[in-house]
């Protein structure tokens, strides 16, 4: 058995007994007993490590880094860490709690000398499009103001679909730093703010996209809505460390060769919230959240979407032992299959928006 399947099989374990008589059916008692079967591998094969000795397991790099196959370079400055996609999802996953994705990201940025489990860390997922040549011929045209009704508009739309299925509706607030395009670096950036469910703290969903020859580099910030003003200061130092490499650069287009992308600029902030796909239906902003993986699970049984930190107090509760996954594994595990998806899919653009 995996260690993820274990972890699951300890999960599902632990919180059976506290779910209400109604999910309770015919099938219950063999169900139990084959839990208990997999709770017993599981306590053989779960490997529990402290906070700090999880920290020590990561392999941050500093200076210049290399994304993907000569695809981008990252000039980090000594305010900024580095860590690969498998190390990325690792603290994604098994410390902030987030559903694994099934494919890594290409790496994380984080900011040097905070440990990634403090209140006050943040992080910078960094991912790739290989949607092609983003044409911004339109980037003076765009009305930022009547994209947001619209796609304020869609999400409550989106949200009775949402409430129907017994997930929590999720309100765009509006933008936490309204959409800029630099015309000069090739870069698009902006930030929503959204609320979920009865939530009392909002959530902070910050972009950066890079411009290239072939597809976009996606940049989103892992951070709470009281960090905006943090993550504000740390916009143009994460700018300027990002750069594709010589022939991928957007200067270097061959209409002749290359393919282009069928929507521009505006489709890249509206995401697939203006397609009005449905997949917004199944929202999950990726958020830290410093329960692991078993606790994680019981918001996926219950379909309770919009993760948020957890409070202080709770973080001295659960410090004592932390559950994670080897640091690196001879196959790649089949990933937990959650109801939800992440904020990339999110902000990926749908080809049905030619916005």
């Amino acid at each position: 058995m995996s260690i993820k399947d274990s972890i699951l099989a300890a999960a599902l374990a632990a919180i059976l007994p506290l779910m209400p008589v109604a999910y309770a059916d015919s099938d219950a008692e063999p169900a139990s007993a084959a839990v208990d079967e997999e709770v017993g591998e599981a306590e053989e094969s779960a490997q529990y490590i402290s906070p700090e000795e999880f920290v020590a397991s990561l392999e941050f790099k500093t200076g210049r880094v290399m994304l993907g196959n000569d695809l981008a370079t990252l000039n980090l400055p000594d305010s900024l860490v580095f860590l690969d996609g498998d190390n990325a999802q690792r603290l994604l996953v098994d410390a902030w709690g987030n559903p694994p994705d099934d494919v890594p990201p290409l790496g994380m940025i984080l900011p040097a000398g905070i440990s990634p489990l403090s209140e006050e860390s943040w992080g910078v997922t960094v991912e790739y499009e290989d949607s092609g040549y983003v044409s911004d011929e339109d980037a003076a045209d765009i009305d930022y103001a009547d994209m947001l009704k619209d796609m304020q508009a869609d999400m409550r739309e989106a949200n009775t679909w949402r409430e129907e299925n017994g997930y929590e509706p999720v309100q765009l607030v509006g933008w936490a730093a309204a959409p800029h395009y630099d015309a000069e670096g090739k870069k698009l950036y902006w930030a929503k703010e959204l609320k979920f469910g009865d939530s009392e703290a909002n959530t902070l969903n910050y972009n950066i996209r890079v411009l290239g020859r072939k597809g976009v580099l996606v940049l989103n910030f892992v951070a709470n809505m009281d960090q905006l003003a943090e993550i504000e200061a740390s916009v143009p130092a994460v700018l300027a460390a990002t750069e594709f490499n010589p022939g991928q650069r957007y200067a270097e287009f061959d209409p002749d060769l290359d393919t282009v992308a069928a929507y521009g600029l505006g489709a890249l902030v509206a995401g697939k919230v203006a397609a009005k796909t449905g997949l917004l239906a199944m929202l999950l902003v990726l958020l830290k959240k410093f329960w692991f993986i078993p606790v994680v699970l019981v918001g996926w049984l219950f379909k309770r979407i919009g993760l948020r930190k957890k409070d202080t107090a709770s973080d001295e509760t659960s410090a004592a032992a932390v559950p994670v996954t080897a640091p690196a594994e001879a196959k790649p595990e089949e990933p937990v299959q959650a109801p939800t998806r992440t904020v990339m899919d999110l902000n990926k653009p749908d080809d049905a928006d030619k916005r």
